[in-house]
């Protein structure tokens, strides 16, 4: 195959490659661009890679059935039933959404398409600082108030740590991220769809509920998994709120003291760097840092392939 090659304009034609400073300038900033991704995929490698090893060996030293065994997570001990952390993970991460998600969605609504602009530049930061407030303070929050003033209040049967507390709290947490991308993805529905909406004389709630929001599914979604994929990750509001630091037995009742994976970490490898107990203690750290991995990237493939499949392009 012969090579191509790119010969100067001939004398007198016109140089449509633009300028050559501008054309310098773009490339160096290409380069930049390509050379962050690249720290980014080496990054994430080198997460996999530190954690792959010492989780191998707890995968090899452990029986699958104890995994599974009705026991509970207490590592130092020996119990190592993965049902008792993934459980509560899910509990926590369960009530979290079911604050978030309304809370959110009906923020974002109400910035994008029914406050006017100045009440919209008011409330917005104010939203927004709730994502800046520090997790160990709603963690305090979560076990001095939202556990007596409403948990308990509600069910009396609950312990003073519970895993709704620390969902709650991890909702709060959360609902600024939900309604930030998701106001995003409303304001982005093309005007044209709202007024040809109203110019068939549809009611705001109509144009809102079935115009805009379909048209922007894909951003609500993906705002529902991003949230999802924070509140599994949050360690310090359930390490203070609910419960079981010591190890957990399998709990479904959010009212009960659990414990999530990322607590479950925290509370065997906090104030040192050598982990006593049964033999398997330490590398349990690492392998439950790899399924946690895991889960967020296949929450984050899922949610790239349905945004794909959704998304609708104006």
């Amino acid at each position: 195959m012969s090579e191509i090659t790119v010969s100067s304009p001939p004398t007198g034609a016109v140089d449509l490659r633009g300028d050559p400073k501008r054309r310098r300038r773009e490339s160096i900033i290409a380069g930049v661009f390509r050379a962050s991704a690249i720290v980014s995929i080496i990054i994430s490698a080198a997460i996999v890679f530190s954690l792959f090893g010492k989780a191998l060996d707890f995968a090899l030293n452990v029986d699958v059935a104890a995994l599974w065994a009705d026991q509970g997570w207490f590592p130092r001990r020996g119990f190592f039933d993965l049902r008792s952390i993934v459980a509560g993970t899910f509990v926590v991460t369960g009530v979290a959404m079911l604050v978030a998600a309304p809370l959110g969605l009906g923020a974002a609504i109400y910035l994008a398409e029914f406050a006017k602009p100045r009440v919209r530049r008011t409330l917005k930061p104010i939203l927004e600082i709730l994502a800046g407030i520090p997790s160990v303070v709603l963690g305090f929050f979560a076990l001095t108030w939202i556990s007596p003033e409403i948990v308990q209040r509600f069910f009396s049967h609950a312990t003073a740590f519970n895993m709704a507390a620390a969902g709650l709290a991890v909702g709060v947490l959360i609902t600024p991220l939900v309604a930030a991308v998701t106001e995003d993805s409303l304001r982005a529905v093309p005007h044209a769809l709202r007024e040809a909406a109203y110019g068939l004389a549809a009611r705001k709630r109509s144009v809102v509920a079935r115009v805009i929001l379909p048209a922007a599914t894909s951003g609500i979604v993906a705002s529902f998994i991003l949230a999802i994929s924070r509140a599994i990750g949050e360690t310090m509001i359930v390490a203070i709120a609910a419960g079981g630091t010591g190890g957990s037995d399998l709990a479904l009742d959010p009212t009960q003291p659990g414990q999530t994976m990322t607590a479950a970490m925290t509370a065997l490898a906090i104030g040192s760097d050598q982990v006593k107990g049964e033999a398997n203690t330490f590398p349990s750290l690492f392998f439950v840092g790899l399924l946690l991995f895991f889960m967020t990237m296949i929450l984050n493939v899922v949610s790239e392939r349905f945004v794909r499949r959704v998304r609708e392009k104006y």
